[in-house]
């Protein structure tokens, strides 16, 4: 079973130790009352996987570690058949001492666009909200965060996460905890927050805003990153049954709508960092994520549109800080 006891005593004498009055027994509860039906298969395949320390180890450009001989033929395909036991990969790039994990999405394009809009990590504690398999997490690292805690409830996500902490030497500067913001009590103790790609998928998106605000420090920053359309500050497309064959889509303002709710909210100094259209080679078929992906959700007569008709995913990243 994954432990959270290592977590638990970094937090414990700084500024998130209060949360260990709530943690301990929500991680106890999802424990012994959520599991994922194929958990138990996910996690055999993380706890098989072998503790490795690079001798190498790239946070700052990508996600890569190295030994300086290759491992043995026999050790990196039994490593490889573990990591596929985990598929579908869909945040990363990952290379693991010659094993490319070419995940459905080129995550690293994203980062490579947030970055240089956003405060210095160097010495931060931040908050990933929804961080997936934590590509950007290790990123962070990698930018000189001194803590980065992740929170997202999928459990392949957490497997996902762990297997590649493991072949990273055990690194105790990132942490994902398998929760919702939701479920978080309002910590004030973080000095960067991200939600990338999650507003979208929230039924009250200014509900989100909010709780996002609650987790950052005084002076804090929230980094923005989802969903927009085209259109002025009243735009908003509420989609019917599906968004790019996605089900779980609720409200797609325009940046400028965006930059409206933010201010709503009580965040200052907001700005719209980037624009971008999602590309088809940012986001494709795999061979480790293999079922459908973005060339199947658009119109094939006109890419700028998705399959119901609405205009084709364009990103945004917006930059805020908390009064």
């Amino acid at each position: 079973m994954i432990e959270f006891g290592d977590f638990y005593r970094l937090i414990a004498s700084g500024p998130l130790s209060h949360w260990l009055n709530t943690l301990p027994a929500q991680l106890t509860a999802w424990q012994q009352e959520s599991l994922h039906g194929k958990f138990r298969q996910w996690f055999n395949a993380v706890d098989r996987l072998p503790l490795l320390t690079p001798e190498r180890l790239d946070l700052l450009h990508s996600v890569r570690a190295e030994m300086d001989a290759p491992l043995a033929d026999g050790q990196k395909a039994g490593m490889e058949n573990l990591l596929r036991n985990l598929m579908p990969w869909r945040k990363g790039p990952f290379s693991l001492y010659g094993i490319d994990i070419d995940t459905e999405w080129r995550s690293d394009w994203k980062w490579e666009r947030v970055l240089p809009h956003i405060s210095p990590l160097a010495g931060r504690t931040i908050l990933d909200v929804g961080c997936g398999s934590g590509y950007h997490m290790w990123r962070m690292v990698g930018a000189g965060a001194q803590l980065v805690v992740g929170i997202d409830p999928m459990q392949l996500f957490l497997c996902q996460f762990e297997a590649v902490r493991k072949l990273l030497g055990g690194d105790q500067r990132a942490h994902l905890l398998p929760l919702g913001i939701e479920q978080l009590p309002e910590l004030a103790a973080f000095d960067t927050v991200f939600s990338m790609g999650v507003l979208y998928h929230r039924r009250s998106p200014l509900d989100h805003l909010y709780q996002l605000k609650n987790q950052l420090v005084s002076g804090g920053e929230l980094v923005l990153e989802t969903l927009v359309i085209e259109g002025d500050s009243q735009q908003v497309l509420v989609p019917g049954d599906r968004y790019a064959q996605m089900r779980n889509v609720y409200f797609i303002p325009s940046a400028a709508a965006l930059e409206g709710w933010l201010a709503k909210c009580g965040f200052v100094d907001i700005r719209l960092a980037d624009l971008s259209v999602t590309s088809l080679d940012e986001q494709r078929r795999t061979g480790w994520m293999t079922s459908e992906s973005l060339a199947d959700f658009l119109d094939p007569d006109d890419r700028s549109k998705t399959l119901e008709g609405y205009p084709a995913p364009r990103r945004a990243v917006l930059v805020a800080r908390k009064p």
